[in-house]
């Protein structure tokens, strides 16, 4: 009973913002022929019976495997839905300045009170409400696939000589499960090899739920090739915490299955543990550990104690963890020899504004430290925004991401 309430809940606003909507689309159309107004009328109702349909479909199947079309069909009626706000933004003016002239005509005012809405507005919001439809389209079509490499310089007075321009590459937030057949990833890995790194790191989000999402990925991620290894850590996504398991064993025999997928691909997954690195003689520390989140509703699975032990006479270390809120609320607390840490988790919310000199998401808000590199003292984060997608299909502004390290000695 209770989920037939909120269903009529959702579907009731659903439809007063339609209804409010199609004040502005009625104002703009008033003048056209009357049979092109009834086929705009039409298909703007139209798509709100096929939006009540989908979401009532969506909540029927709920926990069933994503397939292409329902992906993208959910990701176009989000586009419109998310474009109707903005639409209500200007529809919001046009009745605040309708209620100014009610009050000043009531008043005694010389001008006539118009109650009709200003057509200005209504076109302008229907115009700029076109501009993140656009943007959204073109991410889904463009925007989830058009890998980036990032290139950051970074010198350290404490790295070993032999490691002066050693070069390290990130990815992060694969999402697996969210891809609907292997070639992007296939683009990827190319992408990869192509930077012929010294070493290669994954920084968390195989998969979005469960490890059976990365099976058909093997063959294609364990051909990523590095000199000194592939190394990963796990995140939050990785341990199943999203599902609802029959048992506690199924869900421990999940996250088992992907430790050994890590393995299949020839990725050194680090469980709180750390690794040396050589050459020519010299040592650097990496370390790894489990998901550790410094906001609510994310578990502490990290123990960087039990990483950092061993590894502390190392002169330069890099530390994997996936959520950079584990930077401000432990790592530059209690470990300021842990030169350079890795992170991913925030995808730069897959959607912003980011050009030379100004970024800007909404995961800011959030997240203090979201995207790019940043520095306190000595010591550095870098939060790469993900080479993968959840949820939205698609990048607009922040573009899948794969980042090399230069580093530098001096």
């Amino acid at each position: 009973m209770q989920r037939m309430i909120t269903f009529g809940i959702v579907l009731l606003i659903l439809f007063l913002l339609d209804l409010y909507v199609f004040q502005a689309v009625r104002t703009v159309t008033q003048h056209i022929p009357a049979i092109a107004r009834n086929i705009v009328y039409s298909i703007y109702w139209a798509v709100f019976a096929l939006t009540a349909g989908t979401f009532i479909f969506a909540s029927a199947t709920r926990g069933t495997p994503p397939d292409t079309l329902k992906v993208y069909l959910f990701s176009v009626l989000f586009i419109i839905f998310a474009s109707k706000l903005v639409v209500v933004l200007f529809l919001l003016v046009d009745d605040g300045l309708r209620l100014g002239k009610l009050a000043w005509s009531t008043a005694g005012g010389q001008v006539p009170y118009d109650a009709s809405r200003h057509k200005f507005l209504s076109q302008l919001g229907l115009l700029v409400a076109a501009v993140p439809f656009t943007a959204f389209v073109y991410g889904m079509a463009r925007g989830a696939y058009d890998y980036r490499v990032k290139r950051v310089k970074l010198r350290f007075p404490n790295l070993p000589q032999a490691f002066d321009g050693f070069k390290m590459l990130q990815i992060s937030d694969l999402h697996t499960g969210s891809f609907m057949s292997t070639a992007p990833l296939k683009e990827a890995v190319k992408l990869i090899n192509k930077q012929e790194a010294d070493l290669v790191f994954f920084t968390g989000d195989l998969v979005n739920n469960t490890a059976t999402e990365v099976v058909s990925h093997i063959d294609s991620l364990k051909e990523i090739k590095a000199k000194a290894g592939v190394f990963s850590v796990l995140g939050n996504h990785d341990y199943g915490d999203y599902v609802r398991w029959e048992s506690a064993e199924q869900k421990r025999s999940n996250l088992q299955n992907l430790i050994g997928a890590h393995g299949q691909m020839g990725w050194q997954l680090l469980m709180n543990e750390h690794r040396l690195i050589e050459k020519g003689g010299d040592q650097i520390a990496v370390l790894g550990v489990e998901n550790w989140g410094n906001r609510a509703g994310f578990p502490k699975y990290g123990d960087l104690d039990r990483a950092y032990k061993g590894a502390e006479q190392a002169p330069f270390k890099v530390l994997l963890s996936h959520d950079p809120s584990h930077w401000d609320g432990e790592i530059n607390q209690k470990y300021e020899d842990i030169d350079l840490t890795l992170s991913g988790h925030t995808h730069g919310m897959q959607f912003g504004v980011n050009i030379p000199g100004f970024k800007w998401s909404p995961v800011q808000y959030v997240y203090k430290q979201w995207s790019g590199l940043y520095q306190k003292g000595r010591q550095y984060l870098y939060v790469n925004t993900g080479l993968g997608f959840l949820g939205y299909p698609g990048r607009v502004g922040f573009l899948p991401e794969i980042t090399v390290f230069e580093l530098k000695r001096g």
